[in-house]
């Protein structure tokens, strides 16, 4: 399981290699477009798909990631003999680009089951290698004892998650974007944890007959918690089916460093501060959803590198514009009582108002849709706090939806993605099948299961499993 990341410098290429060694159950999509064109059409010039300004006094540490993918800075194409033609010169060309995101509850009865699946997914909760067939009873465990707290959250936005309605708007801004480009595309939703379900989108484009794929995951940083778990998924199904492993594919790991992206995100944030009495006063309030340090220590994970070089990058766009506020980063949505990356939102929003900081500006930096984490976490939770704790005047940037320029910027990324698709690889070998042992299967599975029953026995569970049931 070993990788190798280089230190990226301006637009240097960089490369890492992923491994992608576990599999899990799930299921979805939405689109439309395709149309007939030439080879000659998709002749683009070579370059690095994302490109940015002079990052030589941004370093990027080397990381080693339980994946395995050739990449070219952020975008991933998966080396293996590529989907044939019949025809010499011009084909039948029909275009997908799969949008993935985490989905969310669109009632209060989805709160629950969404909930297990979230936390039955491996690369949420990373359990030891010695308790991972308890995943799924802890997953229902936690769903369980969380969905009351989750509840009131969602029923304060108004009873459950606009992400879906969100990401289908954005899915056709995206075609339409694609067609001004005059590239006719089938743009695909799937969602990790709720319906959509990736598992639908990718059967949804095997009925459409798509003969090139692009993989659009709507994670700016790159993280094993969200791209990663998708793009796993993604790597189960086309290894299990004939037609997907010869389909060419490219996937876009993460899009962070886009000058697209930083634009559009540092014209919101000058619109945000511009509404401010004194804008040159405001403190910029970078938040981002944490993930706990082993992620990031024992597994390579880079989305703090990611996430700390995003931000440079949108402070150096803003210095350019003349705008040379404070800011600072902190993570939000910890769960549980692992460590998670520091420092923290609520912790950082207490201090900054007890040194005497009168004007904040909250920014999403890790969200490109609004949903629980932006309209209650961060509108109610955090409002009240900072407020509280003596911060004065409040303002919060919004996510980015669909606006024009940062869609304008992910079909121009597509577009650049299109020359380097290639076949899904079907040699991928899963590491924990390979190791299986039966007396060592049955000896965790007797003594796991005495600590799954001693914990099913608290009083606090049991209360919480009879309310759910009745």
């Amino acid at each position: 399981m070993e990788a190798a990341a280089a230190s990226l410098s301006g637009s240097n290429i960089f490369h890492r290699n992923y491994r992608f060694s576990r599999s899990i159950n799930r299921r979805r999509y939405i689109a439309s477009g395709s149309r007939y064109f030439s080879n000659s059409d998709l002749n683009t010039q070579n370059h690095s798909v994302f490109k940015g300004p002079n990052l030589s006094n941004v370093q990027i540490q080397k990381r080693n990631l339980r994946l395995q993918m050739n990449c070219a800075l952020g975008v991933c194409t998966f080396p293996e003999n590529v989907m044939e033609s019949h025809h010499s010169h011009i084909v039948e060309e029909k275009l997908g680009v799969l949008l993935l995101n985490l989905g969310g509850p669109e009632t209060l009865n989805d709160v629950q089951p969404f909930l297990y699946n979230l936390f039955a997914d491996p690369d949420i909760i990373r359990l030891p290698r010695l308790l991972r067939f308890l995943q799924r009873p802890l997953a229902k465990l936690i769903s369980v004892l969380r969905a009351p707290k989750s509840k009131e959250g969602y029923a304060a936005i108004g009873g459950g998650s606009p992400l879906r309605k969100i990401t289908d708007e954005q899915a056709d801004a995206l075609r339409m974007a694609l067609e001004a480009k005059n590239i006719r595309a089938n743009v695909y939703v799937g969602m990790r944890y709720w319906f959509p379900f990736t598992e639908e989108a990718i059967e949804q484009i095997k009925r459409d007959r798509i003969t090139k794929l692009v993989v659009l995951p709507l994670y700016p940083q790159f993280s094993i918690s969200t791209t990663g778990s998708s793009i796993r998924v993604l790597e189960r199904i086309f290894k299990e089916d004939a037609y997907l492993s010869r389909l060419p594919v490219s996937v876009i790991l993460s899009w962070y460093q886009r000058q697209g992206y930083i634009n559009s995100m540092a014209d919101l944030i000058e619109k945000e501060l511009g509404k401010f009495a004194k804008p040159e006063e405001v403190m910029i309030f970078f938040s981002a959803h944490g993930v706990p340090v082993s992620y990031v220590e024992e597994a390579g994970d880079p989305y703090k590198d990611q996430m700390e070089e995003c931000i440079y990058l949108i402070m150096q766009e803003l210095k350019a514009r003349g705008i040379g506020n404070d800011h600072t980063l902190a993570y939000q949505s910890r769960v549980g009582p692992v460590q998670w990356l520091k420092p923290y939102t609520d912790e950082v929003l207490v201090e900054i108002g007890q040194k005497g900081v009168k004007s904040l500006l909250a920014v999403p930096i890790s969200f490109v849709s609004e949903h629980i984490e932006t309209l209650e976490e961060i509108d109610m939770e955090y409002k009240h706090l900072a407020l509280e704790s003596g911060i004065k005047n409040w303002g919060r940037v919004p996510a980015l939806g669909c606006n024009s320029l940062f869609i304008t910027d992910l079909a121009d990324a597509v577009v650049e993605a299109l020359p380097s698709a290639k076949a899904l690889s079907a040699s991928t070998e899963n590491d924990e099948e390979a190791e299986y042992d039966p007396l060592r299967y049955l000896v965790k599975m007797f003594f796991g299961s005495i600590l799954a029953f001693l914990l099913l026995l608290t009083p606090k569970v049991v209360l919480a499993f009879r309310n759910s049931l009745f």
